[in-house]
């Protein structure tokens, strides 16, 4: 196999590339190592015009480590598998009602987030193909927290170091209003710690980790550490620290959970099919001892 010509352009100052000059399917490893040091080094990878299956998909995200499987939940009708369909159509296929609580689900995840927080050992990458496309809207807005730490003050800096925050898949669901978990869930995804900077373990680069999972601080009283996580997600979701991705069906957009933020944008989501499959590259360990 020949190896590949790609070109890496910067989608923003601070974060993001766009990959062209590849076909997923057929990687050398010459041109994987140039994809993989990519990914530490821009946080978010977009891919246009990949023509992908799911198991293209599992087998180009599996070179990057171990996938997690989706937890059962009412937006996936409790299906556990490698490949997430996030989607406003119901098993039949058609569009679901403006008040499913699996389109209540949908609306959830366009709070800034960043996938498995809410688990002991979060996730290290997720990768998202578009596959059906609403005419308007429905795109995905990413928040760079590397660029939002190096813009911190060192004061500022020094007091987050040893913080730990507790993260809740229970929180993030019910925040909005709408009782999306049942008690089962809640047994499953227990409150978990979370260190909130994480340094990258290939180049150092240290991140916040924020986001709509992130409920309080140990060790603090429970408003004051609400209060200072959510100035610090708005801190670090300020417009200069964004990128903006407008799909295109064929797009394959990887991107570092534990760098960067992410949250779906609006669109009729009761009038207009919008599909994208997702995989999800497990980290490799806890981000604080207990």
């Amino acid at each position: 196999m020949e190896t590949m010509t790609i070109t890496i352009r910067p989608l923003t100052p601070v974060f993001g590339a766009e990959i062209t000059g590849v076909d997923l399917k057929n990687l050398d490893d010459a041109t994987f190592a140039e994809i993989e040091k990519a990914f530490e080094t821009y946080s978010i990878l977009v891919f246009p015009r990949q023509d992908l299956d799911d198991d293209a998909q599992i087998a180009f995200s599996r070179r990057f480590g171990d996938l997690e499987k989706t937890q059962g939940h009412i937006a996936n009708n409790f299906q556990v598998k490698h490949v997430s369909e996030i989607t406003n159509l119901d098993p039949n296929g058609k569009l679901m009602a403006p008040d499913d609580p699996r389109v209540l689900y949908r609306l959830g995840q366009r709070n800034w987030h960043s996938d498995s927080s809410f688990k002991r050992v979060p996730a290290k990458a997720s990768l998202l193909h578009a596959r059906k496309l609403p005419p308007d809207g429905g795109d995905t807005q990413f928040a760079s927290l590397r660029a939002a730490y190096d813009a911190l003050p060192e004061s500022r800096k020094r007091e987050l170091e040893d913080k730990v925050a507790i993260h809740h898949y229970a929180y993030s669901r019910r925040n909005g209003g709408y009782q999306l978990t049942n008690e089962e869930e809640d047994k499953r995804f227990p409150p978990v710690p979370q260190a909130i900077i994480r340094a990258n373990p290939v180049n150092g680069r240290k991140a916040l980790y924020v986001g709509s999972h992130a409920s309080h601080i140990r060790g603090m009283p429970e408003e004051e550490g609400n209060a200072l996580l959510k100035e610090l997600l708005e801190f670090a979701t300020q417009e200069k620290f964004t990128y903006l991705h407008r799909w295109k069906v064929g797009d394959l957009v990887m991107y570092d959970n534990r760098a960067a933020l992410h949250r779906a944008r609006p669109y009729k989501i009761t009038e207009h099919a919008r599909i994208l499959h997702r995989t999800t590259v497990a980290g490799e360990g806890p981000t604080v001892a207990a």
